[in-house]
């Protein structure tokens, strides 16, 4: 269970993974467990699909929003507030941590590297099987050893988000899962959830899949895209 998860978790992923609707799933499903949660969208390499947008959806329900220290939807800066680093020192949080998608994006990590407790923090790495970088073992191998590189942490776990947006299926989690299962042979680190979008699985989902069941709701799609 995500509660099983370390406390500050770290969720990044390449281009495309499906990365912030994960995160923005993960924390609202945290706090609906009774948990003191804070998210910190510090993600400031892609303009769009920011978990920030939903800041009014999660703060309403009790979760603590950390993004940019200039106010403004509609401005784009590469700033984060100081406050990212309050929940990572204040143990009584659940902490996640929305990072930016490639080793590019894990710079800003730098601020708050410093104060982690290794023994504290997990890790997640969100791949897509659909998309070119990680579409192969070795290609999701080459962008984890990136992001371990950049960032100074090691992957502990991978979400299996392999889709297709509205024409997800069974065989698109398989896919992904035969991927996955590769790269757990050749580095040891697991499949810790395999998300889908419920609404959106025309199809049960299969049995025997690495990593626990993670079923979300569509957050960060308009409903034409």
């Amino acid at each position: 269970m995500l509660t099983d998860d370390k406390r500050i978790r770290i969720i990044s992923g390449h281009y495309g993974s499906g990365k912030t609707e994960f995160a923005v799933n993960y924390t609202m499903q945290l706090s609906q467990k009774g948990r003191k949660v804070a998210i910190a969208d510090l993600d400031i390499v892609n303009v769009y699909f920011r978990s920030r947008e939903k800041k009014k959806e999660m703060e309403a329900a009790g979760i603590m929003v950390i993004s940019s220290s200039i106010e403004g939807d509609g401005l784009d800066v590469p700033a984060v507030s100081a406050a990212m680093t309050m929940p990572a020192r204040e143990r009584s949080f659940d902490y996640v941590v929305d990072l930016g998608g490639n080793d590019v994006g894990t710079m800003v990590l730098g601020r708050l590297k410093p104060i982690l407790d290794p023994a504290e923090v997990d890790f997640f790495m969100v791949v897509n099987a659909y998309r070119p970088d990680t579409s192969t073992p070795e290609g999701v191998i080459e962008q984890m050893e990136k992001l371990e590189y950049s960032s100074g942490l090691k992957v502990t776990g991978f979400i299996n988000n392999t889709n297709l947006i509205r024409e997800t299926n069974a065989q698109c989690l398989l896919n992904g899962d035969a991927v996955l299962g590769e790269v757990t042979k050749r580095t040891g680190v697991p499949v810790r959830y395999v998300s889908f979008v419920e609404e959106l699985m025309t199809e049960k989902v299969p049995l025997g899949l690495a990593g626990e069941l993670f079923p979300m709701k569509l957050y960060m799609r308009k409903t034409w895209m």
